[in-house]
């Protein structure tokens, strides 16, 4: 299982001067702050990544802890906004005292946040977030990302949309109005600019976060008939974008891309038809083709369904990647410094070209701090096995093939790309 094997590491005492760091002592506890969306639409996405997080520090320290040390996840809500999100962000450095920090599910958030670790000298993992601005604008000492950004998770759509569908001349999008939204646009229209020049936009609609009504942008959409709607909507205004689009029969005149949809489909059930393409944000789905220990993703699946009544959504594979990164960082750190505990400094150098398991694979994170991870995308088919739509034709893009090179901007290099990169494409395959 994931929390299986050896488990040491640990942290000095918060609070300490670095230079006082020296030799640093186990801890009685390790404080790990938490920030997911707890409240607001976007809860349907946070709160199952907190569940996850119960769940596995449950199994940890069940099992012992880190090295006898138990965890003790202190969780926040991202719900009230960026300002309450920096602020407590401080709280749980200054006034908690957590030698750890996985932030966060928005991406200006993240944004905010990756400056602050290096100021307050705390490691950060940026557990889901997906602007590439981080490190593309920015060097950050004690902030790491153990999972892809937005480039790859948005490329592999387009990739597979252009090689499964690429007779399509008009394309709409329906983004939320704020970091996520605009990057992943920009990621989308640069690349297909690339390699389908002369597709016409028919509407850009950036409704606002939060959004509980589409009916403007589906009337619309409805009139302009574009062959293509691609959205990288997610959560609660995700939910509602495709129930609203169904009940108008939205889905029968375009051809959806929704690159996050698959955290949607349990709750939107059988509403989101067949024959659109979905991603997972990773190649993260409890029915994956080919994982690479297929053992390890079973009984995370089953134990998850057991305890919360849900199939675990790729929120949950993010929150299990960055436990996971954390045990193999303090292992490292730990192993690094002769079997002594690490300080701050130490521990968060040890993140710096990790490689470390997730459910599915195995993610490296580089030395810029961006994670590698596969993507995996597919087209919705429905089955009598489950009540909601599931993925076939899926095709696993390894990481290397859809991820910016460090050291460049990604829409410099999206504009670089050829179109032999569609003939390096892996085969589909079929739900079984």
């Amino acid at each position: 299982m994931l929390l299986g094997g050896l488990g040491i590491g640990g942290l000095a005492l918060a609070g300490r001067p670095v230079h006082a760091q020296g030799a640093a002592q186990k801890p009685a506890e390790i404080k790990l702050g938490i920030a997911t969306y707890l409240s607001g639409p976007a809860s349907v996405f946070g709160v199952p990544a907190r569940q996850a997080a119960d769940m596995l520090f449950d199994e940890l320290n069940a099992a012992g802890g880190i090295a006898g040390v138990k965890v003790r996840p202190i969780f926040v809500d991202e719900g009230p906004g960026v300002d309450h999100f920096v602020g407590e962000y401080r709280r749980l450095v200054q006034s908690e005292g957590v030698q750890m920090i996985f932030a966060g599910i928005s991406s200006a958030d993240c944004l905010a946040c990756a400056p602050l670790a290096d100021e307050l000298k705390r490691p950060t993992l940026l557990w889901d977030c997906g602007t590439q601005r981080i490190f593309e604008d920015g060097s950050y000492s004690y902030a790491y990302r153990p999972q892809a950004n937005a480039t790859p998770e948005v490329l592999a759509a387009l990739l597979y949309l252009l090689k499964m569908k690429p007779d399509f001349r008009s394309l709409a999008v329906v983004n939320q109005d704020y970091a996520w939204g605009r990057d992943s646009w920009e990621i989308w229209r640069t690349g297909m600019n690339t390699l389908k020049p002369g597709v016409r936009v028919s509407a850009e609609l950036f409704p606002r976060f939060g959004a509980t009504d589409f009916s403007s942008e589906i009337t619309r959409l409805l009139a302009l008939r574009p062959d293509v709607i691609f959205s990288t909507s997610w959560g609660g205004d995700l939910d509602t974008f495709i129930r609203q689009a169904a009940d108008r029969k939205l889905f029968e005149r375009s051809t959806f891309v929704l690159p996050l949809a698959e955290s949607s489909l349990e709750r939107v059930g059988k509403t989101l038809p067949a024959g659109h393409i979905i991603g997972a944000r990773g190649d993260h789905w409890f029915l994956h083709p080919s994982p690479a220990d297929a053992e390890k993703l079973k009984n995370f699946t089953e134990n998850y369904r057991k305890r919360f009544n849900s199939y675990p959504i790729y929120a949950t594979h993010h929150m299990a990647q960055a436990v996971s990164a954390m045990k193999a960082g303090y292992e490292k750190a730990i192993a690094a410094k002769g079997g002594q505990w690490p300080t701050d400094a130490e521990l968060t150098a040890a993140f710096r070209g990790l490689t470390f398991p997730s459910l599915t694979g195995s993610v490296t994170i580089r030395e810029d701090g961006q994670g590698l991870e596969d993507q995996l995308i597919g087209t919705t088919t429905h089955s009598d096995r489950y009540p909601f739509a599931v993925m076939t034709d899926m095709v696993v893009f390894p990481a290397a093939s859809v991820t910016t090179p460090v050291g460049q901007k990604s829409t410099d290099w999206l504009k670089g790309l050829k179109p032999d990169v569609l003939e390096k494409m892996p085969q589909p395959v079929a739900f079984r």
